[in-house]
């Protein structure tokens, strides 16, 4: 038997936003550091993201796409903002700007 800790529903639902992808870079969400706050409370979840690019033609489809993956994984009623803060490559995970071949 392990003692493997449960993961918060914080890492549960950072865990499913991994599963929503950027088309046009074809790398997911959180590796993109573009989910900037999750606020769960007991009864809601309200994230705030950001796009990689101010005008970006999929973030409708995207951000509904986040807000449903986070929905589904933190059991509440979700809402999504879109944050003002400019994207820009240094706001990757550790090692991702690598595999896209930035750093």
């Amino acid at each position: 038997m392990t003692d493997t800790p449960a993961l918060s529903k914080h890492d549960e639902i950072m865990n499913a936003l991994r599963h929503v992808v950027d088309p046009e870079i074809g790398m997911n969400v959180v590796e993109l550091g573009l989910v900037r706050l999750l606020d769960l409370a007991e009864d809601s979840l309200h994230m705030v993201v950001i796009m990689t690019t101010p005008f970006c033609p999929y973030a409708p489809q995207l951000m509904e796409q986040m807000r449903r993956t986070g929905q589904e994984a933190a059991g509440v009623p979700t809402t999504i903002e879109m944050g003002m803060e400019m994207w820009d490559p240094s706001m990757m995970e550790d090692g991702a700007a690598a595999e896209w071949g930035l750093f």
